[in-house]
């Protein structure tokens, strides 16, 4: 029987073939991605609820705003929504691999139910559950460095992996219930790397039992968002992990957004106080640039 241990190797022997997608093979990864596509779509019908993904640190005016008045949440452009289907992409892609090389995988995608809280594991592989994130590589070097709780964005991968092994505790098809797995590819460079987490029930319980008290509120809660100051001006922008956050402006109805063309692609920021006016385009709540 195969082992979690070797699973990298083993995927990349299967890809350094000189022709590694053979029939079978295609076919697994066009299910696989089927798979994940149908599991996207369903999530948009989906009546507003606390889910095992929304576990890691959040503001806590945006978790209950998510809750209570959902159709408050920014809208991603079509490049994010595109980037989100490469994640899917990669995610079938590398599921496919790893059945290709002869590992177990089961539990794709099955729904989990912790203390009345829902969510949807990626895969068990070898009897681990495992979560496949594709990553830029700057996140992947974190990753493979073990750098994982430094990251803001990164340390929420692990509340995740916390629900999801607690919540299959009776599951048969999960042998391993002290670690569980990010199995991170990065996007651009196609590396591939496996990160080991020790899994931590008394937290998760804790951080369900507290998010679940947020949320039954009747009144949102202060917001907790980063903010931290653009340049020398006195003007206050979110920090970057505020800027992803999608009910950033029921945390701030007054936030202004302005385009600096900065480098190549350019820069969006974001800012909560206006002391000097920025000399650059400034962007509406639809992400279009406002009339000068």
């Amino acid at each position: 029987m195969k082992s979690i241990n070797t699973l990298i190797k083993d995927v990349y022997d299967v890809a350094s073939r000189e022709v590694w997608f053979d029939p079978a093979l295609a076919e697994r990864y066009s299910n696989e991605l089927g798979i994940r596509i149908l599991g996207r779509l369903s999530e948009r019908d989906r009546v507003p609820s606390l889910r095992l993904s929304q576990m890691g640190d959040v503001c806590p005016r945006s978790l209950w705003a998510s809750i209570h008045s959902p159709s408050v949440r920014e809208k991603f452009p079509a490049h994010t929504q595109i980037k989100f289907h490469f994640g899917d992409v990669i995610e079938a892609m590398a599921i496919a691999l790893a059945k290709a090389a002869g590992h177990e995988v089961t539990g794709e995608q099955d729904e989990l139910v912790l203390d009345g809280v829902i969510g949807h594991r990626d895969c068990v592989i070898d009897g681990c559950i495992v979560d496949v994130k594709s990553t830029n590589s700057l996140s992947f070097q974190k990753i493979k460095n073990g750098r994982v709780a430094e990251d803001t964005f990164l340390r929420s991968y692990l509340d995740q992996l916390d629900g999801y092994v607690v919540a299959s505790t009776n599951d048969p098809l999960v042998r391993n219930h002290t670690t569980a797995y990010i199995w991170a590819v990065d996007k651009v460079l196609g590396h591939m790397c496996l990160y080991e987490h020790r899994v931590r029930p008394d937290r998760i319980i804790q951080r369900i039992a507290d998010y679940k008290e947020i949320v039954e509120r009747t009144e949102p809660p202060a917001c907790t968002c980063g903010v931290v100051s653009e340049g020398a001006s006195g003007n206050l922008k979110l920090d970057l992990k505020a800027s992803y956050n999608p009910y950033k402006r029921f945390c701030f109805p007054n936030l202004r957004t302005f385009y600096y063309a900065d480098g190549k692609d350019g820069k969006v920021v974001h800012l909560v106080k206006v002391v000097r006016e920025p000399r650059v385009p400034e962007i509406d709540k639809n992400g279009n640039f406002m009339v000068q």
